[in-house]
Formats: structure tokens, sequence, C-alpha cells
């Protein structure tokens, strides 16, 4: 399927981006101004301790039509599919059929009512450990949008692609591609149809390229292109 969006690339860079219906949307020279262009709102999103070491500092300026406390109530998700809980396991070995993707007939399930949890390890309260889902879905996410405190999610589609909808802006993936929404981010996935694919998520720290060892700056390609959002 082709991708109309456009992406800004470069792995944990610093990027800047704005609607260019509202040209000099962004504050020049400082993050909070009294009052905003266009009466807009600025917000940041922290992905790290406010007193980080500058180069692993993590953090995203938002000017927002509206802030966002304006938003619904939380609310909790209620389901026996999803799980923190693998304190006691078996140690036999284990082995199941494929989970069965919901088609279009049947009733419709939504990314975050299509997550199950496989397996996982340590705590997301204690900040360490991980735990594998998988998804499966037939219906986009409609009037609502979720949020995970707990840790990042590494989405690899497997079938059908996704719309997903962040506070940064949309963002396509398909398979052969994944997609990683950071902790504390709002979003919502849209599909097309059927769609089926694995979360690896991860609590203790972003997701940070491999180092490459002895290979060096003399490996020919150094860098995969990593996309990151452009407003659209």
């Amino acid at each position: 399927m082709k991708d109309h969006f456009q992406y800004m690339s470069g792995f944990g860079g610093e990027f800047a981006s704005e609607d260019p219906r509202c040209p000099g949307s962004l504050p020049q020279g400082q993050n909070t101004p009294q009052k905003c262009p266009y009466g807009l709102y600025a917000e940041q999103l922290s992905g790290t301790a406010f007193t980080a070491p500058r180069g692993e500092n993590r953090r995203t300026w938002f000017y927002r039509i509206k802030p966002s406390v304006c938003h619904g109530r939380y609310e909790s998700v209620e389901t026996s599919k999803i799980t923190h809980e693998w304190r006691n396991f078996d140690p036999n070995p284990l082995r199941w059929s494929a989970f069965e993707v919901p088609t279009r007939q049947g009733h419709p399930v939504d990314f975050v009512e299509g997550l199950h949890t496989i397996c996982g390890g340590g705590d997301a309260s204690t900040r360490n450990g991980v735990a594998i889902h998988v998804y499966l879905c037939n219906a986009s996410m409609k009037d609502r949008a979720f949020y995970n405190a707990d840790g990042d999610f590494l989405i690899v589609p497997q079938l059908g692609t996704l719309m997903i909808t962040t506070e940064f802006g949309k963002i396509q993936c398909e398979p052969n591609e994944i997609c990683v929404i950071q902790q504390g981010m709002k979003f919502s996935v849209g599909v097309l149809g059927p769609s089926r694919g694995y979360i690896l998520e991860v609590f203790d720290n972003h997701f940070q390229l491999p180092h490459l060892g002895p290979i060096g700056k003399a490996l020919k390609y150094r860098l995969v292109i990593h996309l990151t959002y452009l407003i659209n």
C-alpha cells in the first residue's frame, strides 16, 4: 500500500515540525513564551527524568489548539487477555496454534481489544523487564485512544497495514516494517482489514540502535533509514 505521509529520518535525533497551514507557529528562541503564536498552548511530554544528562534527555514540546487536560476521563482496560502476572510459570515445553484473526464479517475487534499477552519478565513498577504481546483486530479504534504508562511498544505487523495516529502525527506501518510508540504517548490505531502482529514492550529504557562493535565506521552501510513523524 502506498504511504502518502511524509517523515523525517534519523533515529534519536532532534526535530522540529509545524503545520504548513500555520507558518510561524513554533516559538523562536524559547519553548514557553507567555503567549504562544495563534493562541496555542505549550505542553511538554517527558521521555526521561527531568535531571537526565543532556545527551540522554528525551522530551518533546507540543503547541496545541486545546490543552491535553480537555480529554475525557481515563478508563482502565478490563480484560483477561493482557496481564503482568508471570511469577508463577510452567517449566514444561509449551506450544500453541496461531491466534485466529477476526474476520470482517465477525464481531468488530479493535487494536486494544485484540491485545494478548504471551509472556514477560520483570515488573513495570520497578522499571525493569519486558513483555511480549500479539494483536489481532479487524476494526479501527473509534472515539478513543490508548495510553500505556508502563513502557515502549515496538510493533511488528505480520498481516494488514496499521494507520497509527499519535500526538506527533500519523504513521503508516505494514509488514516488513516496525513502529515504536514511546511510553506515555496517546495513540489510536486504524486498520483496513483483518490484521495481526507482534509487540515487544520494554519497561526499563527506550529502544536504542545496537553498537557496531569491531566493525565500527568501516561498515559500508552504517545506518538503516529510520523515519519519524512530520505533522500532516
